[in-house]
C-alpha cells in the first residue's frame, strides 16, 4: 500500500523500495525519468571509481589520508538529487560523491585531500559550507544557516549529513533542538554505517534506531535503506518539500555499511570480520540499482561497461590535471599566520628557510 507522509506523531517508519535483487515495490517506485536514472547511475559509479583511485594514490604517496565511502554511494547521490542549485549543502568528510553532483571538479577534490589549501576553495556558484573534519561541528553551522533562511522568509533548504558516531555528539543534539524550535528548513541526514570508527552501533547507543533521536526532539523522522538509491531519493524529496514549505526540519537515518576502512589510516580487520563484510556486499547499492535499470531497460550490460570505461578516462585526465596543480611550496609555510611575524617565529622562519636552501624540501 502507498506509504502515508511521515509525521512526528507517528512511530518511526522504515522505507525501502528496491530489494537486494533490484526488484522495486511498484507502489513506492518514484518512476524517475530514464535520463535522471542514467545520471544517478553514472554519479554512483564515478563516486566509487574515484574512491578506488584515491586509495591507490594514497598508497603510492600521492594523496593524504582520506575517508573512503564505498558502499555509501546511494546515500550520497539520492540525498542531493532533489536539491536546487540555490539550496545549501553542509558536508561531512565522507561526502565527495554528493560534492561531485553539486558541482565540484574531480581535480579540486584531489587537491583538497592531498592537503593543498587551495583545494578547500569552494567552486563558484556552489552553495556549500566548508567540509568539516571535526566530528559533528558542521551541524550547528547548518542549522544557523537554516534559521537565517527562515527568518528572511526564503524557500531554500539546507541538507547536512553526518555519521552515526556524530549523532552521539552534543553538537548534534543541540542542533536538533534549535532546528525543531525555530522551524529551520534543515534535513538532518544521519549515515548509519554501523561503526563510529571502530565502535559498533550497538555499543555506542541504547536506542534501537537513530531515527528515534529525531523524534525525541519533536522532529519528523524516518529510517531508510541507505543502499537503495530510490528510497533515498524519495525520502529526501519528501523532506525537502517539507522544509521548502516552511514546515521545519526532518531527520533521516540512512542504514548502510562502510565497506572500506574508516580512513586510510585505519585497519578494519581489527574490529570486524570478513564474513560480516561479505554479508553486506550482497546489499551493494550499485549492483542493486543496475539490476533495476536493466529490468526497466534503461541500461544494458554494454551500456554499463561503456560508462565504466568513460569514467576511467575521465579520472585519468583529472589525475593529470591534479598532478599539474599539485606544486609544493614549502617556503610559504609561515606566510599565512600573522600580518607581522612575532620575533620568535621570524627567527624560526629564518632557520627553516636556511635548511630548505641547504637540504631541499
Amino acid at each position: 500500500m502507498p506509504r502515508e507522509p511521515f509525521d512526528v506523531g507517528l512511530v518511526v517508519e522504515s522505507l525501502s523500495i528496491l530489494d537486494e535483487q533490484g526488484r522495486a515495490d511498484e507502489s513506492l517506485d518514484p518512476k524517475l525519468p530514464a535520463d535522471v536514472l542514467r545520471r544517478m547511475h553514472r554519479a554512483m559509479v564515478l563516486t566509487r571509481k574515484l574512491d578506488e583511485r584515491m586509495i591507490m594514490m594514497q598508497r603510492q604517496g600521492q594523496m593524504g589520508t582520506f575517508a573512503p565511502n564505498r558502499g555509501q554511494e546511494a546515500i550520497q547521490i539520492g540525498s542531493v538529487l532533489p536539491l536546487r542549485k540555490d539550496d545549501w549543502y553542509s558536508p561531512s568528510y565522507r561526502s565527495f560523491g554528493a560534492q561531485l553532483w553539486r558541482g565540484w571538479a574531480i581535480d579540486q577534490l584531489l587537491l583538497l585531500w592531498a592537503g593543498y589549501f587551495e583545494g578547500f576553495a569552494l567552486p563558484d556558484g556552489v552553495n556549500e559550507m566548508p567540509m568539516s573534519i571535526v566530528i559533528g561541528s558542521h551541524v550547528p553551522v547548518a542549522v544557523g544557516l537554516g534559521m537565517a533562511i527562515h527568518y528572511r522568509g526564503g524557500d531554500q533548504v539546507v541538507l547536512v549529513n553526518f555519521g552515526d558516531g556524530a549523532s552521539s555528539e552534543g553538537d548534534v543534539s543541540e542542533s536538533l533542538n534549535f532546528a525543531a524550535v525555530y522551524k529551520a528548513p534543515v534535513i538532518f541526514l544521519c549515515e548509519n554505517n554501523q561503526y563510529a570508527i571502530s565502535t559498533p552501533f550497538e555499543r555506542q547507543t541504547g536506542v534501537k534506531t537513530l531515527a528515534q533521536r529525531g523524534v525525541g526532539f519533536g522532529i519528523p523522522s524516518l529510517r531508510v535503506d541507505g543502499n537503495d538509491v530510490l528510497a533515498m531519493a524519495a525520502a529526501s524529496r519528501e523532506a525537502v518539500d517539507r522544509a521548502r514549505s516552511h514546515k521545519g526540519p526532518t531527520f533521516i537515518e540512512a542504514v548502510t555499511y562502510r565497506m572500506e576502512m574508516h580512513t586510510t589510516a585505519d585497519d578494519p580487520k581489527v574490529y570486524r570480520s570478513d564474513d560480516e563484510v561479505r554479508q553486506w556486499e550482497r546489499k551493494d547499492p550499485i549492483a542493486r540499482f543496475e539490476k533495476y535499470l536493466k529490468a526497466r531497460k534503461v541500461l544494458d550490460d554494454r551500456d554499463i561497461a561503456a560508462v565504466s570505461d568513460e569514467i576511467e578516462e575521465e579520472l585519468r585526465l583529472a589525475r593529470d590535471r591534479f598532478s599539474a596543480r599539485a606544486v609544493q611550496r614549502p617556503r610559504e609555510v609561515f606566510d599565512f599566520h600573522y600580518e607581522t611575524l612575532p620575533p620568535d617565529l621570524a627567527e624560526q622562519k629564518a632557520e627553516y628557510l636556511a635548511k630548505l636552501d641547504r637540504c631541499g624540501a
